[in-house]
């Protein structure tokens, strides 16, 4: 699992002063970039040698509302992983006390830039394994 914390933001909230609903997807986004990162890919990198890396499906769900402020923690596990894509599951809590304020999962799959879906190459599917097995291995 690969933790980030940050702090809500207020441009995040609405009249209610609430996390508005669709503000919590960058966050999964951010753990997932995370999770990436701490495995040495650099996405940068990966796009220019033509590989994308599109959502097919995602879920979430809301537990309890985020507020201005808060400090939350975007918990990332890789669940799935094969050449073709991958699975993450994500909790985003309140540091504080560990409310949680949603879980999600994201399919993601590997393209080139026609959008056709194509095997990861060793390079990067074996940095991404080297994290993934060690995961599995600690559950």
């Amino acid at each position: 699992m690969i933790a980030i914390r940050d702090r809500v933001r207020f441009e995040e909230t609405d009249l209610m002063a609430v996390v508005y609903h669709s503000r919590y997807l960058p966050w999964l986004e951010m753990g997932r970039v995370a999770y990436l990162r701490a495995c040495g890919v650099d996405l940068n990198v990966l796009m220019e040698d033509g590989i994308l890396f599109p959502i097919r499906e995602i879920q979430v769900k809301y537990k309890h509302s985020a507020r201005f402020d808060d400090e939350y923690e975007v918990q990332t596990t890789l669940r799935e992983f094969n050449r073709a894509k991958l699975v993450f599951d994500y909790k985003v809590i309140r540091v504080k006390d560990g409310t949680v304020f949603v879980e999600g999962t994201t399919t993601n799959v590997f393209a080139d830039k026609k959008g056709k879906i194509v095997r990861l190459p060793a390079e990067w599917f074996d940095r991404i394994n080297a994290v993934y097995q060690t995961e599995a291995k600690a559950s």
